[in-house]
């Protein structure tokens, strides 16, 4: 394409010629004279932009009153506004795109900030009834300790008198112990879930407990010895261990006896006095030898069964 061509395409004819793209040759010529009257150099010799309209109100009369000329510039025009339509409604398109788009952006960054809002006070919650549930566990189990000390003061132990021949807890000179078992791999360095503080943590709440024996050989097994017969009843009736590996509980030692003419002649001692009748029977410091003797056998039985199950499995 020439220059000359470019640069008529880059103007608009009609628009200087001040006529419809429908006008005639006759139309085109009248407007012509009109305009370049105005505009003629000679009428203007010191106004360069004249001088330039005068040129190109020439160029579109040569151009609009040559048929095939007018019919070719006709035809890009043409091409042209149907070219600028198709840009005006895809940038209309472009611009509503942009806008949903800032639109759902905008949205998104009010959701999350409402789900960022929403985690927190979720969060704020959470270690609110953690703080308030650790009250009330705390109160739960000094409730309980209350309840079992006040049953150990109101029962005490059924023990014979001077003048009765009742039967006492069988062996009541043996401290009560339980034997736990659970479920626990050979691989396991968790022991299924259970320490000494576990179990201890598990088991305290019935009571005064004087010592726990987890196994180290055999796993998933521990002896728990109590202070009372009370609160062994309690641990072994009520406790169930951890949701994920419930525990087995049985009794090893202590456990008491069925009462008979005690239970039926009425005869019951407070503490002091069945205290008094043990001292009767043994002093205190012989008692806690005893004891030490006891839990010194039962570790030793403990390593035996280990050592034999062991050698079994070898």
């Amino acid at each position: 394409m020439s220059g000359k061509a470019k640069e008529i395409l880059q103007m608009d004819l009609y628009g200087l010629l001040g006529v419809e793209s429908t006008a005639t040759a006759k139309e085109i010529k009248k407007a012509y004279r009109q305009r370049a009257l105005t505009c003629h150099p000679d009428k203007n010799p010191d106004n360069p932009k004249a001088v330039e309209l005068f040129h190109q109100l020439s160029q579109a009369l040569e151009v609009l009153t040559d048929a095939a000329a007018k019919a070719a510039y006709d035809k890009i025009c043409k091409a042209k506004k149907l070219a600028e339509e198709r840009n005006r409604k895809l940038d209309d398109k472009r611009k509503k795109i942009r806008l949903d788009l800032e639109a759902r952006e905008r949205l998104a960054a009010e959701q999350i900030q409402e789900e960022v809002q929403i985690t927190r006070t979720l969060e704020e919650e959470i270690a609110r009834l953690r703080e308030e549930g650790s009250r009330q566990l705390e109160e739960e189990q000094r409730l309980i300790r209350e309840q079992i000390q006040r049953e150990r003061e109101e029962m005490g132990y059924h023990t014979q008198t001077n003048s009765g021949c009742s039967e006492k807890f069988s062996r009541s000179n043996v401290t009560p112990k339980l034997k736990l078992k659970w479920k626990c791999k050979k691989d396991d360095e968790m022991n299924g879930g259970y320490s000494q503080d576990v179990i201890l943590r598990l088991l305290q709440k019935y009571g005064d407990v004087l010592n726990v024996i987890v196994s180290s050989k055999k796993k998933g097994s521990a002896v728990v010895e109590f202070a009372t017969v009370r609160a062994a009843e309690l641990a072994a009736k009520n406790e169930s261990g951890l949701s994920v590996n419930p525990l087995k509980i049985s009794w090893l030692e202590g456990q008491p006896e069925v009462f008979t003419a005690a239970s039926q002649s009425g005869h019951f001692m407070s503490p002091q006095g069945s205290l008094k009748n043990e001292r009767d029977y043994e002093s205190v410091v012989m008692m806690r030898m005893r004891q030490a003797a006891e839990r010194q056998r039962l570790i030793e039985q403990m390593q035996k069964e280990d050592d034999e199950d062991q050698a079994a499995t070898s």
